[in-house]
């Protein structure tokens, strides 16, 4: 059983580290801003 839940966080924290990895590699200071504010709508 504990060898499931150990596997279950394992695959958590991975899916969490691409989804980080996804969203802020290139990027210096973490999300982007406008300059005007507007997100272009």
């Amino acid at each position: 059983m504990w060898l499931i839940l150990l596997e279950a966080l394992l695959a958590l924290v991975i899916l969490l580290g691409i989804v980080w990895w996804t969203m802020f590699s290139g990027r210096r200071r973490g999300e982007r801003h406008d300059a005007d504010g507007d997100s272009g709508r």
